[in-house]
């Protein structure tokens, strides 16, 4: 999946990712304010989470829940100083959960990622659109 979309089609993008995801685990990578984190809280809203959605930059994770008891779990490591600090949260039991894993800033636990995430990369285009691909 590569397409441009404006902020009035988060929606329908959050649907095809999920639809098109491999496995529960999705890696979202992109600068600072591409809009990785809106995208998340849209994903987490077309699961059947009511939560309040919000990027866990201090807290590294926040647990949403979805309306037929499912869990998200939602990591941010920009912060994160080494791979050390996710082992210290306990991040493989969350990766192999079964869960949804909605990860933020991958790059910074590259060598702790499951082989079978997907890939979301959010680019900005010349027009100010967004441009995503999903591996």
């Amino acid at each position: 999946m590569d397409k441009n979309y404006s902020l009035d089609d988060v929606e329908s993008i959050a649907k095809e990712i999920i639809s098109n995801a491999k496995h529960k685990i999705l890696l979202f990578n992109g600068e600072m304010g591409v809009g990785k984190t809106t995208l998340i809280k849209e994903i987490c809203k077309v699961l059947g989470s009511n939560d309040i959605i919000s990027s866990p930059t201090f807290s590294l994770v926040n647990e949403y829940h979805t309306s037929n008891d499912d869990i998200i779990y939602h990591f941010d490591f920009y912060r994160i100083n080494n791979e050390e600090e996710a082992l210290d949260i306990g991040i493989e039991e969350y990766f192999y959960s079964g869960h949804w894993c909605l990860i933020e800033w991958p790059n910074n636990i590259k060598n702790l990622l499951p082989l079978n995430a997907s890939e979301v990369t959010i680019n900005i285009t010349e027009n100010n659109l967004r441009n995503i691909q999903l591996n």
